[in-house]
């Protein structure tokens, strides 16, 4: 790669940062950071990246893991500018509607972002030991069970293919023309009042595994029904806090738990260190299943409890 260095890449990852972040901000600000199409954004920066690179640098066979690597390392910057903008502008857009002080949101989100940067690194470190990546060459890894990651593995098979001239861009083309028409078919049935088709849950249900998306279907039918149920309550509005309070505990208790597990698993070189049970105990995983459905059920009974009480 003579002549060739990262350097000359900077205008690059200052204006497509800049517009990305700008994108994500705005989505954020008008309809939540939940719902920021950041996967998107993210499959066509490593798009448009990986393609400007193979135009300013003929890939060889030599150089081209290299020229991955690069445009992976310029995308997960971009990345890093969209996701800070995400959080920054909901976090921004809460503190207005309780009436926070914005120099001291800023100051708080800068704290935010040095606090993540230097946590996260050691969390994905830890993560990597304990279980590794599916896709990764995972090296004196514990768990049998490496992570899956979707997304990345999606992002990394798109650079290679750009780089390497391999990719499928009819199939983009398809896709590109499936979204439209996703798009359309939503506005329509929009107007016509009937049953919606997200195109962005649509989008994301084809290319994430059921293993990532059955949880969510389930967790919608249950909202669906809680909804229903809470809005026949004397206090329906205190009966929507409990249910959102209660499902953010289960997720951030979920991933804090996966964390911790993760440390046992390194500290003590064993895939399951707190099993109760032989891994040859048939009913084990029925077992956990009937534990955790026994335990929404209690959550969701005792949140109607809560909220027939009006106050």
């Amino acid at each position: 790669m003579a002549g060739f260095h990262v350097r000359a890449f900077d205008p690059f990852v200052l204006i497509i940062g800049f517009v990305i972040a700008g994108v994500c901000g705005y989505m954020a600000g008008l309809i939540g950071a939940s719902n920021s199409p950041i996967s998107g954004v993210g499959i066509l920066s490593i798009v448009i990246c990986a393609s400007v690179f193979a135009l300013a640098v003929t890939p060889t066979p030599e150089t081209r893991p290299a020229l991955v690597a690069i445009a992976l390392f310029v995308t997960a910057i971009v990345f890093a500018c969209a996701t800070i903008s995400n959080d920054n502008l909901q976090d921004l857009k809460t503190g207005q509607l309780v009436g926070a002080s914005p120099m001291r949101q800023q100051i708080a989100l800068i704290v935010g972002v040095a606090a993540g940067a230097s946590v996260i690194p050691s969390v994905l470190n830890l993560l990597a030991k304990a279980y590794g990546f599916a896709g990764a060459p995972n090296v004196n890894v514990v768990a049998a069970n490496p992570l899956p990651a979707p997304q990345a593995t999606l992002i990394s098979a798109l650079a290679q293919g750009v780089i390497g001239g391999k990719l499928e861009w009819k199939m983009l083309g398809i896709g590109a023309l499936i979204g439209v028409g996703l798009v359309l078919a939503d506005e329509i049935l929009g107007v016509l009042k009937k049953l919606r088709i997200p195109p962005l849950a649509v989008g994301i249900g084809i290319y994430l595994p059921m293993s990532a998306t059955f949880a969510v279907i389930v967790g919608a039918v249950i909202s669906h029904w809680y909804d229903g149920r809470a809005r026949a309550m004397p206090n329906p509005a205190r009966a929507d806090r409990l249910g959102t309070l209660v499902a953010s505990g289960l997720i951030v208790g979920e991933s804090i738990w996966g964390v911790i597990n993760a440390g046992l698993i390194v500290g003590f070189s064993k895939d399951a260190p707190i099993a109760l049970v032989p891994e040859s105990f048939a009913p084990a995983p029925w077992l956990g299943v009937l534990g955790f459905v026994g335990t929404i059920v209690w959550l969701y009974g005792w949140m109607l409890r809560r909220s027939a009480v009006a106050r």
